[in-house]
């Protein structure tokens, strides 16, 4: 199975891209979607599609993990979030890929085992399970492979699916 983790926003799109066989992971890429702050927004909404269209067609994953929105404070930054990953989800949905959808608490009790773990211990064990000499920057990028991770324990669970 192919897993793209993405965690999502507009200036950093994380993403990770997972092949999960029997227990065994290989990194097929990972990195970040960025767009500059001075952009106008519909256009950063344009190039994160464009970019993450390019990934689904070059990996074909069958899965997208991506990390549930929750609302902080600042509603502007909530709402601009909301549009990207809507985006993100679009992208996913026209290149034939499922949505399963996992809360921070869930991806840190899957990586870690215990769902209030740091963010730097997510990250490490990450890095130790797939190998890495180092944790992936920027946090986004490395947030995204816990992601992929994620889904790849808990993958039998069909209550994560949008359908």
């Amino acid at each position: 199975m192919v897993i793209l983790g993405i965690d999502p926003g507009y200036a950093i799109v994380g993403y990770g891209i997972l092949r999960y066989d029997k227990k065994r992971f290989t990194i097929l890429d990972y990195g970040a979607v960025t767009t500059p702050a001075g952009m106008d927004f519909p256009q950063r909404l344009l190039e994160i599609y464009q970019d993450l269209s390019f990934l689904f067609q070059k990996y074909q994953p069958e899965v997208m993990s991506i990390e549930k929105l929750f609302f902080n404070t600042n509603k502007k930054t909530a709402v601009d979030v909301a549009q990207a990953r809507g985006v993100i989800l679009l992208a996913a949905k026209n290149n034939g890929a499922d949505v399963c959808e996992y809360t921070p608490l869930q991806v840190k009790q899957s990586v870690v085992g215990y769902g209030r773990a740091e963010k730097k211990q997510v990250q490490e064990m990450t890095r130790q399970i797939l190998g890495l000499s180092a944790v992936p920057k920027p946090d986004d990028t490395a947030d995204a492979l816990a992601l992929a991770l994620c889904h790849a324990h808990s993958s039998n669970s069909a209550i994560t699916r949008i359908k």
